[in-house]
């Protein structure tokens, strides 16, 4: 390693990867000088000068190569918080499970008069094990084979597709953009609207199986054949679990990868044994892997709302308007939390509706710093099963002058006149 101002330079042996975790707000241009490297299974071009903002990210060469890192505004030291090389990756192991993938892939193709699809893969594992990375490599190996794989995100505490709260599904039909992240072109989303599942999880396993239902019904013999990638949130004990062996079933999975926990792998293993369709693996994760505490997360999703609507690089400009409440139509699903049977009457049973469709009728401060989806339902009996358009941010409420001013991605009329509310609510400084 060299270094010489704002610049460092890094020679990697083949089978070696450079850990970079660069600082929030801070920009770190990394140029390929010479051989082959490649981010999240993405390769990197010669010569070219990507700009990461905030990423954590390796930088993996199957036979070597050099790089130049160059900080922005000061020297790599200044930007990042750690820089270090490993020679101790899971990059083979993950290899395998594609080559596992393709084989399944092309069986599918050759198949295709049958109803024989491809493989439909989730991963699970405990927070910060390095799920949503694996689930990049896997989707980016799978398009440089020449498929579009479909990524499915059910992390509605993080959000790699769209904003967090929802669960969303995207085609994968080109390299995953090292700065951009997964494309967002063309997104399925259904809005859940909170952090946590435990918050309502008969409406999350509705939205699981409304969105299993639509992947189903694709019709295309090569995007059956190319299958989806699962991610899931890290929620893996009691409630957690249950909704684990939920997504399986529904999503009707034949390939389970759990990284970084024995117990969740054994357990698993035993649950499916009945089931030998089903192939369970164990990975384990990946050195480079940083566990965040839980103001780190709420950081991270606070940044993932910002670039829905400045975006990633901060170029773009979101529109403000301001409205009065009664041109809005805003709705929440849910009857408010269930009491436990415990602390109910003998023989009595919980009368909330944790699918029931309620207008909201009174302004009220609390929609302030919500975020919001815009539906693409026509009637609110629709709401439930009908995907969302897009997302507003309520900047203010004005409860004298009963009109909200919100946060559009751009100008113009929205896409529907249903809005959705949960709980999710960030603050922009």
């Amino acid at each position: 390693m060299s270094s010489a101002a704002n610049s460092q330079k890094y020679s990697l042996e083949k089978g070696h990867e450079l850990r970079i975790e660069v600082k929030e707000d801070r920009v770190l241009l990394l140029k390929l000088s010479d051989g082959q490297a490649e981010v999240f299974g993405t390769e990197v071009a010669a010569g070219e000068e990507l700009a990461l903002k905030g990423q954590k990210i390796a930088v993996y060469t199957w036979l070597g190569c050099s790089l130049e890192l160059i900080g922005e505004g000061g020297s790599v030291e200044d930007v990042t918080d750690s820089v270090y090389e490993s020679d101790e990756t899971p990059m083979v192991s993950y290899l395998n499970v594609h080559d596992g993938l393709e084989q399944r892939r092309r069986a599918a193709k050759e198949a295709s008069t049958s109803n024989l699809s491809g493989p439909r893969t989730i991963i699970v594992g405990p927070v910060d094990a390095g799920k949503s990375t694996l689930g990049k490599i896997l989707l980016n190996y799978a398009v440089r084979a020449g498929w579009a794989p479909t990524a499915v995100d059910l992390d509605i505490g993080q959000g790699s597709i769209t904003v967090p709260g929802c669960l969303a599904a995207t085609p994968v039909e080109a390299p995953i953009d090292i700065e951009e992240g997964l494309p967002t072109e063309v997104p399925l989303v259904y809005y859940y609207g909170h952090q946590t599942p435990s918050d309502n999880p008969d409406l999350y396993k509705f939205l699981v199986e409304r969105l299993a239902d639509v992947l189903s019904r694709r019709a295309n013999v090569d995007v059956q054949a190319a299958g989806v990638v699962v991610n899931t949130m890290g929620f893996i004990e009691g409630l957690g679990y249950e909704l684990l062996l939920h997504l399986i079933e529904t999503l009707k999975a034949d390939v389970v990868l759990v990284v970084g926990n024995e117990r969740l792998y054994n357990q698993l293993k035993n649950h499916l044994r009945a089931r030998p369709e089903v192939s369970v693996v164990r990975l384990h994760k990946s050195g480079g892997v940083v566990e965040r505490s839980p103001g780190v997360r709420k950081q991270a999703r606070t940044h993932r709302v910002r670039e829905y609507f400045y975006g990633v690089r901060g170029d773009l400009s979101p529109h403000s308007q301001t409205v009065s409440f009664e041109s809005l139509r805003f709705f929440r699903i849910g009857g408010g939390p269930r009491a436990p049977s415990s602390a109910l009457p003998l023989g009595a049973t919980s009368v909330a509706d944790p699918l029931r469709v309620t207008a909201l009728t009174q302004l009220t401060g609390d929609l302030q710093n919500s975020v919001v989806a815009v539906s693409h339902a026509n009637t609110p009996d629709q709401l439930l099963s009908v995907s969302v358009a897009g997302f507003l941010y309520i900047t203010n409420v004005d409860k004298d002058q009963r009109t909200i001013t919100y946060l559009a991605p751009c100008p113009g009329p929205l896409p529907g006149k249903y809005l959705l509310i949960g709980n999710l609510k960030v603050f922009f400084e």
